[in-house]
């Protein structure tokens, strides 16, 4: 039989069923992700999360990686790029 736990996400704090016993019931057969996703969400956490945050984690994840490539390719230039689209987004949301 599976054993079945109830945890509360170290993210939102909200309550989930974390079902140990079987692969496939687990919540990363919801959520896939790969080793690098995996491990970004060990550094940062040392529990389990429900569904919802591994979703937002693993966009945040995907967010932050092409950040950082753009960075690389931008280099000084990087910081004029996000400003100019931080001030697009503000005008595209007062329209």
């Amino acid at each position: 039989m599976c054993s079945h736990e109830q945890k509360n996400c170290p993210r939102c704090n909200s309550k989930f069923e974390c079902k140990v016993g079987s692969i496939n019931l687990c919540q990363y057969t919801t959520v896939i992700l790969n080793d690098k996703e995996r491990e970004y969400m060990r550094e940062n956490f040392d529990d389990c999360l429900c569904a919802s945050c591994m979703k937002d984690i693993k966009s945040e994840y995907h967010t932050q990686v092409y950040h950082n490539k753009l960075k690389s390719i931008l280099g000084v230039f990087y910081r004029k790029y996000k400003k100019f689209t931080n001030d697009k987004r503000r005008e595209s949301s007062t329209i």
